[in-house]
């Protein structure tokens, strides 16, 4: 890419997004939200078929119940919120969006998955470089990823879902979650880079006041991206790779 990039060694502090950010698990998301939104936008007649550009106008990067009231409110579709105790079966926003996790749950365990190669390539260059390090995910489901993609150890906090529920932090777009992550990991917004590929996300980091935000397109559209507040674009974490440090002897 043309544009100039940050030497993310030089930050105070780096949180990133998980799904389609360090993990391929974004794929995984689409495919379980896909399977349930078809079966559910036909049997309740609804003649607007669930496309990809949906996931990431109203889903991409929200908490999982808050995805699922957008894209029906997009369908025009009223149903009771219930409670996250519904079973995946119940006929509500929190029953829909159970049953998609259920089927991501399934998905990770038969599947496993595995860090993209630049993304773990990145974090064990800014490991190597003492950077401190966190995750800020919408999903619930971070620790099991984080887990099967052996890459835990690398951060010192997480602000995931079931944290945004407990602290009774907004979904992203706004600021919270970010704020949050900034709060925990002990730096100061202004000095750190945030790292997103959902709009909905970057639009999140950007209200927090983070110095720097990459986008990563992942399918978002670069233009979505730094319409939301990117500072940069790149495709790939392996793009964010820096040379040796200035005056310092790379053998």
């Amino acid at each position: 890419m043309s544009e100039d990039l940050p030497d993310l060694r030089r930050a105070a502090g780096v949180l990133f997004d998980l799904d389609g950010v360090l993990t391929p698990t974004a794929e995984v998301h689409m495919r379980a939200w896909q399977a349930v939104f078809d079966e559910v936008l036909t049997r309740w007649g609804v003649t607007e078929p669930y496309t990809d550009a949906d996931y990431f106008a109203y889903v991409d990067g929200k908490k999982r119940y808050d995805g699922v009231a957008s894209l029906l409110r997009s369908r025009n579709v009223e149903i009771p919120w219930g409670e996250v105790t519904d079973p995946p079966e119940a006929e509500t926003i929190c029953g829909v969006g159970n049953r998609k996790n259920a089927a991501f749950a399934a998905a990770l365990r038969s599947e496993g998955i595995a860090p993209y190669p630049g993304s773990l390539a990145l974090l064990e260059q800014l490991r190597a470089a003492e950077v401190p390090m966190g995750v800020v995910s919408s999903s619930k489901n971070a620790p099991e990823v984080l887990a099967s993609a052996g890459i835990r150890d690398f951060f010192r906090i997480v602000v995931d879902g079931v944290v945004a529920e407990h602290e009774h932090l907004a979904s992203k777009p706004a600021p919270d979650m970010f704020r949050e992550g900034a709060r925990m990991l002990g730096v100061d917004p202004s000095e750190a880079i945030a790292v997103e590929d959902a709009v909905s996300g970057v639009a999140s980091a950007a209200s927090a006041g983070y110095a720097t935000v990459v986008g990563v397109d992942r399918g978002a559209g670069a233009d979505a991206l730094r319409e939301a507040g990117a500072t940069c674009i790149v495709d790939d974490l392996a793009r964010l790779l820096s040379g040796p440090e200035p005056g310092r002897d790379p053998r």
